[in-house]
């Protein structure tokens, strides 16, 4: 995929402009048309992963009515800027509101997402009186790639761990001239969202999560037993977790099967195998993509098979964002930061090394389709100066995506006591 830059303004940012050639695009287009498919699933439901109807569904639309241009115009049409942190170059949107004294917002999107799952979310974060808010509720917004992701650059060394991107982040900011400013994230971006609290870099002054990515140390326990108990997380008897409420027994459930999925596991571990087989063929890609959780995958199965969307998650939306990691070729440099994250923990539980305490406020919001509800309790427990915490009735676990002005709300009211 070619690019477009400019001349470097201040602080090394250059202006950023996608131009994806013909050639790229056909030849997208062939390899899917030469799909060589597995045999039908033995089973009704999606128990061996994704089905043969929804990805057959998915190659036939991606080749005939897929338009990859549409969204390329509309990511052109935004300011997109690119800049060097650390050695790696950094892609990111920057949106600054029509109003006055808006609050910075740096929001970081997680995997298998990208800025794509964020664009519905600009118009009422940036412009809240357009989308029935207040124009003190206004936001700038600065929506960053993940290094290895998107139109970022893919790092060519070992280290960019959520706490090195939090560090770029807080770098990023700085080189915007924000002062003051506050942060967002779900899914990996929760991740580095919680590190830069934990780091609390000037400027800094709270953050949201809809996603829970650290846990208390009763639940690690009881989660991994013994020997992880003796590292980092101390072992807290297992009854303390099964003495709490339901919700809490089915959260844990949940959270114990995210550390034993598929693609937690086999990222964690063997990114660079299993990317070997994803940058080679785009139904194959794609599939790997869909079948994240079973929430977002019964919503996107829809979409494709019944034309009924949830929210954002359209055909085309859902394509324009696996078209994204085809063309900038990010299959394998994505799924390293799920590696370089288990090394992270790995260390710290060898050295017994602690998480920093965080001091920030912190909000968070549960939306029911996600991976797991967190209880508030568990949220209380990792975050001290926890200041809202709410569960909506609607959404997942790409929350902007799917139900972009429940999430700006959910954004306005958990910043509304920092401005």
């Amino acid at each position: 995929m070619s690019v477009t830059t400019e001349a470097s303004t201040a602080g090394g940012i250059r202006p950023f402009t996608i131009e994806t050639s013909a050639a790229e695009l056909e030849g997208l287009r062939r390899r899917i048309a030469e799909t060589r498919w597995p045999d039908k699933e033995l089973v009704d439901d999606r128990s061996q992963g994704v089905q043969s109807a929804t990805l057959r569904k998915v190659a036939d639309y991606w080749v005939s009515e897929h338009d990859w241009r549409t969204c390329e115009s509309k990511l052109n049409a935004l300011p997109q800027f690119k800049t060097a942190i650390d050695g790696v170059d950094v892609h990111f949107i920057h949106v600054k509101s029509p109003h006055e004294n808006a609050l910075p917002l740096i929001i970081t999107h997680g995997w298998p997402g990208s800025v794509i799952e964020l664009l519905e979310v600009l118009g009422p974060l940036t412009d809240p009186t357009a989308y029935g808010g207040r124009s003190e509720d206004a936001f700038d917004l600065v929506l960053p790639s993940l290094p290895g992701y998107g139109f970022s650059g893919h790092p060519t060394e070992v280290g960019w761990d959520a706490g090195r991107i939090a560090q770029a982040w807080a770098e990023l900011m700085k080189r915007l001239g924000y002062t003051r400013y506050v942060a967002q994230g779900g899914d990996q971006g929760a991740s580095v969202t919680d590190a830069m609290a934990r780091q609390a870099p000037d400027g800094l002054v709270g953050i949201h999560l809809n996603f829970l990515s650290s846990f208390p140390t009763e639940v690690l326990a009881a989660i991994f037993g013994g020997e992880i108990a003796q590292g980092l997380f101390k072992r807290v008897a297992i009854a303390v977790v099964a003495s709490r409420a339901e919700k809490e027994h089915a959260a844990l459930d949940a959270v114990a099967g995210i550390f034993m999925s598929g693609y937690i596991a086999e990222m964690n571990t063997r990114p660079q195998t299993l990317g070997a087989g994803l940058t080679d063929t785009p139904v194959g890609l794609a599939s790997w993509m869909l079948d994240h959780d079973a929430d977002s995958y019964e919503k996107m199965s829809r979409a494709f098979l019944d034309g009924q969307p949830s929210g954002g998650l359209t055909r085309d939306s859902v394509l324009d964002n696996i078209t994204l990691y085809w063309l900038t070729n990010t299959a394998t440099s994505s799924a390293r930061l799920y590696w370089e994250n288990a090394q992270s923990i790995n260390e710290a539980i060898a050295s017994g090394q602690k998480p920093p305490e965080l001091s920030l406020p912190v909000a968070f919001t549960v939306f029911p389709g996600e991976i797991f509800q967190a209880p508030r309790h568990w949220a209380e427990k990792v975050y001290p100066n926890l200041t809202y915490f709410n569960e909506v009735d609607n959404g997942g676990h790409f929350a902007a995506w799917e139900e972009p002005e429940l999430f700006a709300s959910e954004v306005r009211a958990a910043f509304r006591p920092l401005r």
